[in-house]
Formats: C-alpha cells, sequence, structure tokens
C-alpha cells in the first residue's frame, strides 16, 4: 500500500496492487481511505482520502455528495468502469455517480449508507431553538451560537469544523432512491443488522428501487468496518470483480 493519486487529478489514497486500476473506495464520515486495508487487500484498487477528510483539504465550498461524484468522474475517463465501494458517507457519492457517470461504473458494493433524510429525531430543544432565532437577528453573538451548537448537536456536526459542517447538513438531508432506480449496474449490499446510522430497513426498501441489487445481511455486525462486517465486504468486492 502507498500513497497514490488518481489519475491526474488532485485526489489522493492509498493504492493497493498493481496494473490496471479495478477499485475506487469511498469512505465514510469522519474517516479516511484507511479503513479499507483489508478489504482491498490483493485487489488493484485505490481508497481515496475524500476533500475535507484525513490529510485531504476540503472543498472551497460546501459540496454536497452530487458535487464529490462529479469532481470524481474526470479523475476515472482514463481507466475502463470501476467497482466502487462506499461506506456510509462514501456509499452515498457513490451512489450520485454511477447515477450520473454511470459509464465510470462497472458494479457497486455499498455498506451502511442512508438512502433516506435523517427522520424521526428529536426536535432540539426549546433554549436552542430560540437561541437560533436570535442569532439569525443579531441578539446571540456567535461563540454563544457555537458554544449552544457544541452542547446540543450530533457528535459528527459538533467535531464538523468550518464548510464541512455545511457539507455534512447538506447530506443527511438528501434521498438517494431517485438516483437508485438509475442504476442498472450490479449492486450489493452488506449490511449489519445492527447499523443504527443506516438501518438495515433502509437497504431493504433501497431493493425496491436498483433494478439489480442483493443485500447480505451480516448477524451481529453494526456500522463500522469491522470483524465480520469487513470480512463480507471483502468477500463481496471479490465476487463483484470477477461476476
Amino acid at each position: 500500500m502507498a500513497l497514490a493519486t488518481l489519475g491526474t487529478s488532485d485526489f489522493v489514497g492509498n493504492r493497493f496492487g498493481d496494473g490496471e486500476l479495478k477499485v475506487l473506495a469511498l469512505h465514510g464520515w469522519g474517516r479516511d481511505g484507511t479503513d479499507f486495508e483489508r478489504v482491498l487487500a490483493g485487489h488493484s484498487g485505490l481508497a481515496v482520502h475524500l476533500p475535507g477528510f484525513g490529510s485531504a483539504p476540503p472543498p472551497t465550498s460546501a459540496w454536497t455528495p452530487a458535487d464529490y461524484a462529479d469532481a470524481l468522474a474526470p479523475a476515472l475517463s482514463g481507466t475502463p468502469p470501476v467497482v466502487l465501494v462506499g461506506h456510509s458517507f462514501g456509499g452515498r457519492v457513490a451512489i450520485r455517480l454511477a447515477a450520473r457517470h454511470p459509464d465510470r461504473v462497472a458494479a457497486l458494493v455499498l455498506t451502511g449508507v442512508p438512502f433516506v433524510p435523517r427522520s424521526g429525531a428529536k426536535k432540539p430543544a426549546l433554549a436552542y431553538r430560540l437561541a437560533r432565532l436570535a442569532h439569525r437577528v443579531g441578539i446571540v453573538s456567535e461563540n454563544k451560537m457555537e458554544s449552544l451548537r457544541q452542547r446540543y448537536g450530533s457528535l459528527d456536526y459538533r467535531n464538523a469544523e468550518g464548510v464541512m459542517r455545511q457539507v455534512l447538513v447538506a447530506a443527511i438531508g438528501e434521498d438517494y432512491f431517485e438516483d437508485a432506480a438509475r442504476i442498472s449496474q450490479p449492486v450489493t449490499m452488506v449490511w449489519g443488522e445492527n447499523d443504527q446510522p443506516a438501518p438495515l430497513a433502509g437497504a431493504q426498501q433501497a431493493l425496491e428501487h436498483f433494478s439489480n441489487a442483493t443485500v447480505r445481511v451480516v448477524h451481529g455486525a453494526g456500522h463500522l468496518l469491522e470483524g465480520t462486517l469487513e470480512a463480507e465486504l471483502r468477500d463481496a468486492l471479490a465476487h463483484a470483480l470477477h461476476d
């Protein structure tokens, strides 16, 4: 494994194997390409560090997953269609990439992708909602507002800074079923039965939208790439490459 660029682009990631690129792996929120070290071992692939994560500088504006996809597509122009492996946020990008640039993608292997906007969460505390209103009209200072965000926001939201906080807010508000219906390539979903950020029910519902998809349920597994989930993802990738 060594650092390499994707084509002639500025995208950098961990390169596995030799020869023609066959796999592009896209990591989850707050993660980086090193998550795929065991998944991609023995294959010719690149686990990209998406802009704003790991050592990669953030985008200059609040990119949506579609923006990430559109930036990746030209970098793949010199290679045959690749198998996309997408975890969580990276899966959002993979779906957008396959739907918008189908000639770049041979197949998809997805895990832990939140297919629909986050819903069912508790309404923010009244004090926080009132403070937001006051902040908009200049009554509450930015410093005070940030301390309230740190108190009431999700862990991902609290850890995100600058433009990446806007990227997160945009991503969790999107629906991916419409793009799923546009994807004709084979899709394998590998899902932890106890995945809380991206419940298994979402993957099962996605079967109604993808034209050629299967779900592998990994018993006892959660959201992160570890243990049996990681092993099943590696096996699913091997099958996608040889089908």
